[in-house]
């Protein structure tokens, strides 16, 4: 769905205190988070303004936030 929010706490409820808890104590989970979240914020803004962009470009976005995601559920199910 265009614009769908997927942060974390969107995608993982059940998960919502083990991340609060990873992004304080572990500096790489944070970072790896703030990057997630500020690429997510990026495609929902191109989706939702229908900012002109190749759909390769958009496609690249979407699939390095979902490479982020997966490195930060690894992280999370340790």
């Amino acid at each position: 769905m265009l614009g769908e929010s997927h942060d974390l706490l969107h995608e993982f409820p059940d998960l919502e205190q083990k991340i609060a808890a990873l992004r304080v104590d572990n500096p790489e989970f944070a970072r790896i988070m703030d990057e997630y979240d500020s690429l997510d914020a990026r495609v929902r803004q191109i989706e939702e303004l229908g900012t002109p962009v190749a759909d390769e470009t958009i496609e690249d976005l979407k699939k390095q936030r979902l490479y982020l995601k997966d490195r930060l559920y690894e992280m999370i199910r340790r």
